[in-house]
């Protein structure tokens, strides 16, 4: 089956964990929206008005199935591509952390959009600010002290053990977007996570994860993303 991708074409956003897992799975699929008139298709499947029509990219096609929500994504990609637990207890188990994973990026986006997306961050610098220094002095430590501890419990490797699953693709995007958003405080956090930093080479070092990262398909981090670099956030 080769899949049809649906998300923002100038951005990695939400859309690049499902792209991470579609790489590495060697997953035939076409970002959508990055081609010809891609946009106004996207558009026309979220306005159907029946059937199951998604509220918002990123949404995949496979077959006659429209499957929106990353974390529901994955799910559908992790059982049909061994990225995920043959077992339902450890499918649960995994799609619960891409849950808590989606609740840590809501968190990375309001750093600097605290009072909400319809406000420039220039409208709200004071804000976000406040927001950013409460985000590393308490939520970082919960969030990535939760994995570290994961990774260490099930044997450092993987964090459900020596085989990869989604949730350890979607954990590299989180350091590599932590890096570049904020890369003053991610250096100096990174000492207290080493089980992540080395979670985050083995994934990069993925044959299929590395041939990607070097093709014009990884788009490049920017401002217009979840992952935004402000000198001002990153004192």
């Amino acid at each position: 089956m080769r899949y049809e991708l649906y998300y923002w074409p100038m951005i990695q956003g939400r859309g690049e964990y499902v792209r991470l897992a579609l790489e590495e799975a060697g997953a035939g699929y076409t970002d959508v929206a990055r081609r010809g008139n891609g946009m106004a298709a996207m558009t026309r499947m979220m306005e159907a008005g029946k059937g199951t029509p998604p509220f918002a990219p990123p949404f995949l096609k496979a077959g006659k199935l429209v499957i929106g929500q990353t974390a529901n994504i994955l799910l559908y990609l992790g059982s049909r591509h061994g990225l995920a637990p043959k077992a339902e207890a450890g499918k649960l188990w995994v799609h619960q952390l891409q849950l808590t994973i989606a609740d840590l990026v809501l968190e990375v986006h309001d750093t600097h959009h605290p009072l909400g997306p319809s406000l420039y961050y220039e409208e709200q610098k004071a804000p976000a600010k406040k927001r950013t220094d409460e985000f590393w002095n308490t939520r970082v430590p919960k969030y990535l002290g939760y994995f570290e501890d994961l990774l260490a419990a099930n044997g450092g490797i993987y964090v459900t053990g020596r085989r990869l699953t989604y949730v350890d693709l979607s954990l590299f995007q989180i350091v590599e977007g932590l890096r570049y958003a904020f890369p003053k405080r991610m250096k100096a956090f990174e000492e207290d996570i080493p089980g992540l930093v080395g979670l985050r080479d083995r994934v990069a070092a993925r044959p299929n994860i590395k041939a990607y990262l070097a093709s014009d398909r990884r788009i490049a981090f920017n401002e217009e993303g979840i992952f935004r670099k402000y000198k001002a956030l990153d004192a």
